[in-house]
C-alpha cells in the first residue's frame, strides 16, 4: 500500500470527511452504483427466494426509538442463539460504536480493508462521510457469516444509504417533526419519506399509534404486508408486568424492559411483532423473549447513573424526543432541584425542546458542541430566557443559567452546584451526552458529600 492511501481507521474517516463538499446530500443514485461495483451481496433481492445461510435483515426508521429498537431486537436475537450484527449511527464517543457484531463494537482494524474496498469501487464518484462509511460497515456485515442483521436509518428513509439494501423487514417506530428541510413541512411527508424502506411483499411494522395516512397508502400502493399497532399487534401492563400480543402470537407476564422511559412499550411490541412477522426463519422462544428485553443496554437513552446526586443521560434532540424526556423525569418521583445540561444543534426546534422541560429544570448549564451545526452556548441561553419569557414565567436568576465550552465542563459546573439529593440530567444531542462520556461512565460524589473515592467525575 502506498504512502499516500489512509492505513488506519482515523486516516479513512479524515479521507471520507474530504470527499464531498456537502454533509448531507440526499439520493441513492451515487451510493446506489457505488455499492453495485463494490459487488457485495447483503440481504435477499425482491423477487428472489433467500440464498442458503443468507441473513434475515430488518431496516428501522423512525424520528426516535430507533437505537432502542435495534437494540432490543439484537438482544432477544443474541438471548435466542443467532449470530446478529447492528449498524447504528451517530456514535457517542468512538466510531467503532456505529457497528457491533455478537454484541461488541467493531475493532478499528478489522474495518480498515472494507474502507478501501468502497474507495476502489467508488471511482470519481463523490460520497458523502455518511455514505461511504455507511457502505464500508455494509460490506463487513455482509461477510461476517450472520444470522440477522439489524439496520438503523441514520434521515428519513427512502432516500437513506442503508435502503441500497432490500431489507426482509421494515420497522418504523415514532413519526414526528424532526429534519423538516430534508423530508417534508409535516408528519404526512415526513411518514412517507420514512415507508419507503418498505419492500413489496414484506413485513413492515409501524409502532406509532397515530400512523400517518401516507404510510398507509404507501404500503398499499407496493403490497407491503403492513403491521398496525392497535390492529395487528398492541401491548398491555401494570405496575408489574406486561403482555404482549400480535397475530398469532402472544407473550404474557413479562417484566418490563430494562431500557427505561415510557416510550420503550411501544419500541418493544415493534420488535415482537418483527419477530412474528419473520418467525420462519428465526424462530425465537419466550425465554429469549424475556432474557433479550431484560439484559439489554443502550447507553444515553434515558440512561440513569447512581450515585450523588443521580445522572440522566438521554440523547433526546427534538420536541418529540424532549416530551418524552420530560415525562419521564416527571415519573422519577421526587428531587430538591433539577439540573439540566444541554448542547443542541442550531437547526433544532430549540423552543419546542424547552417546552415542555423549562417547568421541571432549576438550573441551566449550557454547552458549546464541537460541530460547526451546533448552537453557541450563548444562542441556547437566549432561547431559554426567550421561552421564560413566552411563557409567562419570572427571569432566571444569573447563577441559574451559566454558558460553558463543553459537555464535560458543564457537568462539572452542575456538579458543584448541586446538592445530593439532586439530579443531573444531560441532554440535546449525541455530542453532549458523548462528551460527558468521553472519558468513561462518570460516577458522581456531590462535593458536599464525603466521598468514598475521588469526588469528580471520572470513568
Amino acid at each position: 500500500m502506498t504512502p499516500d492511501v489512509p492505513q488506519t481507521l482515523d486516516q479513512w474517516l479524515a479521507h471520507c470527511e474530504r470527499l464531498h463538499p456537502v454533509a448531507i446530500d440526499m439520493g441513492l443514485e451515487r451510493v446506489g452504483a457505488v455499492w453495485q461495483r463494490a459487488d457485495v451481496t447483503l440481504g435477499t433481492p425482491l423477487g428472489h427466494e433467500p440464498a442458503e445461510g443468507a441473513p434475515v435483515v430488518f431496516t428501522v426508521a423512525g424520528t426516535n426509538g430507533k437505537g432502542s429498537t435495534c437494540a432490543m431486537l439484537e438482544g432477544i436475537l443474541l438471548a435466542g442463539g443467532f449470530r446478529v450484527g447492528v449498524y447504528g449511527s451517530p456514535h457517542l464517543v468512538h466510531f467503532e460504536e456505529r457497528c457491533r457484531i455478537m454484541g461488541q463494537p467493531v475493532k478499528a482494524d478489522d474495518l480498515v480493508p472494507h474502507f478501501a474496498a468502497i474507495e476502489a469501487a467508488r471511482g470519481e464518484t463523490a460520497l458523502t462521510y455518511f455514505e461511504f462509511t455507511t457502505l464500508a460497515i455494509l460490506r463487513l456485515l455482509a461477510s461476517s457469516g450472520l444470522d440477522a442483521v439489524i439496520l438503523e436509518v441514520g434521515l428519513g428513509g427512502r432516500l437513506d444509504a442503508v435502503n441500497v439494501v432490500d431489507t426482509d423487514c421494515a420497522i418504523i417506530t415514532s413519526i414526528d417533526l424532526d429534519h423538516m428541510e430534508y423530508l417534508g413541512p409535516d408528519r404526512e411527508s415526513i411518514g412517507r419519506e420514512k415507508a419507503g424502506i418498505m419492500r413489496a411483499g414484506r413485513p413492515a411494522v409501524v409502532s406509532d399509534p397515530a400512523i400517518p395516512a401516507s404510510v398507509v397508502a404507501h404500503a398499499e400502493a407496493i403490497g407491503a404486508d403492513l403491521w398496525v399497532f392497535g390492529r395487528d399487534f398492541n401491548y398491555a401492563g401494570d405496575r408489574q408486568q406486561w403482555s404482549w400480543g400480535g397475530r398469532a402470537k402472544r407473550f404474557n407476564s413479562m417484566a418490563y424492559p430494562s431500557l427505561r422511559g415510557a416510550n420503550q412499550l411501544l419500541n418493544a411490541a415493534g420488535v415482537l411483532a418483527a419477530l412474528e412477522a419473520l418467525r420462519h426463519r428465526l424462530p425465537v422462544s419466550a425465554q429469549a423473549v424475556r432474557t433479550g428485553l431484560a439484559t439489554v443496554e443502550l447507553p444515553g437513552r434515558f440512561q440513569i447513573v447512581p450515585g450523588q446526586p443521580t445522572l440522566i443521560l438521554d440523547v433526546a434532540h427534538n420536541p418529540h424526543a424532549a416530551a418524552t424526556l420530560a415525562a419521564n423525569l416527571d415519573q422519577m418521583g421526587f428531587f430538591p432541584r433539577t439540573h439540566a445540561v444541554w448542547g443542541a444543534m442550531a437547526d433544532k426546534d430549540l423552543p419546542g425542546m424547552l417546552h415542555k422541560l423549562l417547568p421541571l429544570v432549576d438550573a441551566w448549564y449550557c454547552t458549546d458542541l464541537p460541530t460547526a451545526r451546533a448552537a453557541s452556548a450563548a444562542q441556547l441561553g437566549e432561547a431559554i430566557r426567550a421561552a421564560r419569557l413566552a411563557s409567562a414565567s419570572a427571569t432566571l436568576p444569573a447563577e441559574q443559567l451559566t454558558t460553558h465550552p463543553d459537555p464535560l465542563s458543564a457537568l462539572h459546573a452542575a456538579l458543584a452546584a448541586a446538592d445530593p439529593a439532586d439530579r443531573i440530567v444531560v441532554f440535546g444531542s449525541f455530542y453532549t451526552v458523548g462528551g460527558v462520556l468521553h472519558e468513561g461512565l462518570p460516577r458522581l460524589n456531590a462535593p458536599h458529600m464525603p466521598a468514598a473515592g475521588s469526588d469528580a467525575a471520572g470513568g
